[in-house]
């Protein structure tokens, strides 16, 4: 785990105590210095230890496939065997992802340390040949598979896992480096018990954990400005606004069980915020059956909640929302054609409008559109709802908007720049209100739904809430949905949406 230079805190000490202790918990200006100072040691998101792991994994099975077909042809070769082979290869390769799983030894802490994992590989590779030798024996295969065969897979696959161990170890350095393997927390809760959980956890030397610091809501003497070498950033509504300028993984509370209301209060404002919250239970005497905990190092943590979207999810996302949206734009690029024309001739002015939206964790994007308003009347941060009949709208204007064809360009977020997805909570525009009040002082909680990217369509879309918003109902029933759609999330779920938006923009009666 890895904690700051006294430099950097040095500089944060001076931040902080540049204003008075009451005043420094609300002074957004000092929390954007140390904001600053924290984006200074890592300027891209990290990687995920799951994806990596998983990475090796299929690297690693991909080439103990390769090898024993290899060893196959070369010693067997007999066409007419090939498919039996292939069959007990793949049980082979199937059988060392599992056991290499169960004893841990895809970890990020077991990259870094092949050393210590060797006996554990070795092990559970000899174990696979136990196993496979058991079935030959039992269903009385004698003779099927080639002795040699076997003998050249099981020494050949300890070189296998020695070189791609080693190359994992030479990755894991060049990642740690790079700060692309590290998940970035920080802690709510100072006193004594926040400070054991700190050294408990600096004791791991190969933790992936950076703490950036602590957030406490008491503002006295118990809350010191620095706790086990890690500064005090301020209170919880300080850790909301530092949550939005620097990218974090993690929460962890080590506030004891007993503070539930505390926790309760904090985890109200918390909770919209797009990281995973744990709970720690190094100090708490009652103790829950094992499988009840997940771990950070050593120490016991309770999950309170999750991304919504991490790990796997993430990358098949990203990878569905590229290659979906490519073919869409392609496919569609006629009616791109068709309406940049019509555009050009109904009104003077640019093809497309660029507008700035609320994106994930409530980063600001550059939306792309098709133009459906005068250029005179064009409102870039929607500060009036477009109502039916609205004279700032163009006549191809109206069709587009309510076809949501001045919607398509938006896939250009989606393939080209990533900031969009092709589901999704719709990107709200920054002056957005309904009935007069903003939409977060409408609806409770209303930037949870910033916990995943906006997309082109997405759940309240296909039920009927697009388009105007301009009662305290709409805004909130829209609210509603998204959350579902956050909480429920799968790629099956995406795929049935997009097939149901056609359908649904046929039943456009609030789209002016």
């Amino acid at each position: 785990m890895s904690a700051f230079s006294a430099e950097d805190l040095r500089l944060i000490s001076e931040t902080n105590t540049a204003a008075s202790p009451a005043s420094t918990a609300g002074d957004k200006t000092q929390l954007a210095e140390i904001a600053n100072i924290m984006r200074a040691h890592s300027n891209r998101g990290p990687y995920s230890g799951v994806v990596i792991a998983g990475f090796v994994r299929i690297v690693e099975m991909m080439l103990l496939f390769t090898l024993s077909m290899g060893i196959y042809y070369i010693y067997v070769d007999s066409n007419e065997e090939a498919l039996r082979y292939a069959s007990a290869t793949a049980l082979i390769v199937l059988l060392a992802a599992s056991l290499l799983q169960g004893v841990r030894s895809y970890s990020i802490m077991a990259l870094r340390n092949p050393l210590k994992q060797g006996i554990r590989i070795a092990g559970s590779w000899a174990s696979v040949f136990l196993i496979v030798m058991g079935l030959d024996f039992l269903f009385k295969l004698d003779g099927l598979f080639s002795r040699v065969w076997l003998v050249s897979l099981f020494f050949s696959g300890l070189v296998v896992f020695a070189i791609t161990r080693a190359a994992a170890v030479l990755l894991m350095k060049r990642l740690t480096r790079a700060g692309l393997i590290e998940r970035r927390a920080v802690i709510v809760g100072g006193g004594a018990s926040g400070e054991q959980f700190l050294r408990e956890v600096l004791r791991e030397p190969d933790s992936d954990l950076r703490i950036y610091g602590v957030f406490d809501d008491r503002e006295d003497e118990r809350s010191p400005d620095v706790l086990a070498g890690f500064p005090n950033l301020g209170n919880v509504d300080d850790l909301v606004e530092f949550a939005r300028s620097v990218r974090l993984d993690l929460i962890i509370f080590t506030l004891p069980i007993s503070a539930e209301q505390r926790i309760l209060q904090m985890l109200r404002k918390l909770w919209v915020l797009p990281v995973d919250i744990r709970l720690a239970s190094h100090t708490n005497q009652l103790r829950f059956r094992p499988r009840a905990y997940s771990y950070i190092g050593g120490v016991p943590v309770i999950d309170v909640f999750d991304k919504p979207l991490a790990d796997w999810g993430v990358v098949v996302k990203m990878i569905f929302d590229r290659i979906v949206g490519a073919i869409a734009l392609v496919g569609l690029s006629p009616i791109f054609l068709f309406t940049a024309v019509a555009i050009k001739l109904d009104s003077k002015g640019p093809i497309f409008f660029k507008q700035r939206r609320y994106g994930f964790n409530n980063e600001l994007v550059e939306v792309y559109k098709f133009r459906s308003m005068y250029v005179d009347t064009l409102d870039q941060g929607a500060s009036k709802l477009v109502t039916k009949g609205d004279p700032r709208v163009t006549r191809v204007g109206r069709f587009i908007r309510k076809t949501s064809i001045d919607e398509l360009p938006q896939l250009i977020n989606v393939v080209f720049k990533g900031n969009l997805s092709l589901v999704g909570p719709r990107p709200h525009a920054l002056q957005a209100k309904a009935d007069n009040r903003q939409y977060e002082e409408v609806v409770d909680g209303y930037f949870a739904r910033h916990r995943v990217r906006p997309g082109i369509t997405g759940w309240a879309q296909v039920n009927g809430w697009r388009g105007e918003t301009d009662t305290q109902e709409k805004i909130q029933r829209r609210v509603e949905c998204d959350l579902y759609y956050i909480e429920n999330w799968s790629i099956i779920f995406d795929i049935y949406i997009l097939a149901i938006t056609p359908l649904a923009l046929t039943k456009s009666e609030n789209a002016y």
